[in-house]
C-alpha cells in the first residue's frame, strides 16, 4: 500500500504545479453564448466524404457561456464508443469536474494507424470533430486532450504529432508509440502500460506483426522525451507494490514525459490497481496550450 501511495504521490506533485500555472494563466477567448443539452448525444458529421460519427457528453453544469476542457476518448480495436465510455468512465468524471467528453468511433471499429492510403483519415476526422464540437458547446481551445486504449493509443500518439497545435496533452493507455517523424512544441505525455499485457506487449516485438510492433513501451517513451527536449536519463520510481513510474525531466515548457506500469497488469484499462481515468484528469488539468 506504501508503494502504491509513493507513486501516486510523484503523479500529484508533478500535476499540482502544472494545474496552478495553468490556472494561472491567460484564458482570454473570444466570447461565447451557445446553448447545449446536457447529457448524452449521439453525432454524426462528414469527414473526407466519409459518414462518421461519435457520442457527445456534455456535464449538467454547462451554463452556455463558460468555456469548458474538452476530453476526446479513443476506444480500443474492435470496440466502440459506448464500450469505450464504460470502460474508461470519463463521462463521470467530466459530470463531477465539468468538462465535456467527446467519445470516438473508427471506422469499422479500428484506427487507420499505422496509416494506409487507402482508408479513412482519421487525423482529420479528429480535427473535424474538435471543430463540430467547439461550434456546438462553449469550448476551451486552449484545454483540449486526447486519451485512447489500445489501437485508440496508437492513434492518441499519432495524434500528439499531427495535431500538436491544437492538443494540450494526450494519455495512451496499453498502447503508447513514438510518432517520428514529428515537428511542432513540445507535447505533455501520460501513458500506462501492464507488463505482461500479450497484446501490445512491453518490450515490443510482437512476432508475426511488422515493423510497426517492433518498438517497445520504453524506447517510445524516450523518443517523446527527446521530441520535448527532457533531460536524457530516465528516473525511474519503483517501490514495493505492482505500480512504478518512468518519468523524464528538465522538459521544454513544462511538457513532462510518464509512464505508470504496473506489474502483472494484461491488456486492460484498469481502474482496480490504479484508477486509471483520475489519475489521467489530474495530468491533463495541469496542461494547457500557451
Amino acid at each position: 500500500m506504501r508503494g502504491i501511495q509513493l507513486v501516486l504521490a510523484v503523479l500529484v506533485l508533478g500535476g499540482v504545479s502544472s494545474a496552478a500555472e495553468a490556472q494561472s494563466g491567460s484564458t482570454a477567448q473570444e466570447a461565447c453564448e451557445l446553448s447545449h443539452a446536457a447529457g448524452v448525444a449521439q453525432r454524426q458529421l462528414v469527414s473526407g466524404q466519409r459518414q462518421r460519427r461519435y457520442r457527445l457528453f456534455v456535464p449538467s453544469s454547462y451554463d452556455t457561456r463558460t468555456r469548458l476542457p474538452l476530453v476526446l476518448d479513443l476506444h480500443g480495436s474492435g470496440g466502440s464508443s459506448a464500450g469505450q465510455a464504460r470502460t474508461s468512465g470519463f463521462e463521470g468524471v467530466a459530470a463531477r469536474e465539468g468538462f465535456v467528453v467527446a467519445t470516438l468511433d473508427g471506422e469499422g471499429a479500428v484506427w487507420n494507424v499505422p496509416v494506409r492510403d487507402d482508408g479513412p483519415d482519421d487525423t482529420a476526422y479528429v480535427a473535424d470533430v474538435i471543430d463540430q464540437v467547439a461550434a456546438d458547446v462553449c469550448v476551451d481551445r486552449t484545454r483540449i486532450y486526447v486519451t485512447g486504449f489500445s489501437g485508440g493509443g496508437r492513434m492518441t500518439s499519432l495524434l500528439g504529432c499531427a495535431l500538436g497545435a491544437r492538443i494540450a496533452a494526450i494519455a495512451p493507455v496499453s498502447g503508447l508509440r513514438w510518432s517520428a517523424p514529428c515537428v511542432g512544441r513540445a507535447m505533455p505525455v501520460l501513458t500506462f502500460h501492464g507488463l505482461t499485457d500479450p497484446q501490445n506487449p512491453y518490450a515490443g516485438h510482437a512476432a508475426g506483426r511488422g515493423d510497426a510492433w517492433l518498438e517497445s513501451v520504453p524506447d517510445a517513451l524516450a523518443g517523446w522525451a527527446g521530441h520535448n527536449g527532457c533531460d536524457p536519463d530516465m528516473i525511474l520510481d519503483d517501490p514495493d507494490g505492482p505500480l512504478s513510474t518512468m518519468r523524464y525531466e528538465g522538459c521544454d515548457a513544462g511538457a513532462e514525459v510518464r509512464m505508470i506500469r504496473i506489474d502483472g497488469l494484461g491488456h486492460t484499462w484498469t481502474r482496480r490497481e490504479v484508477d486509471t481515468t483520475e489519475v489521467i484528469w489530474r495530468f491533463f488539468s495541469g496542461h494547457r496550450l500557451k
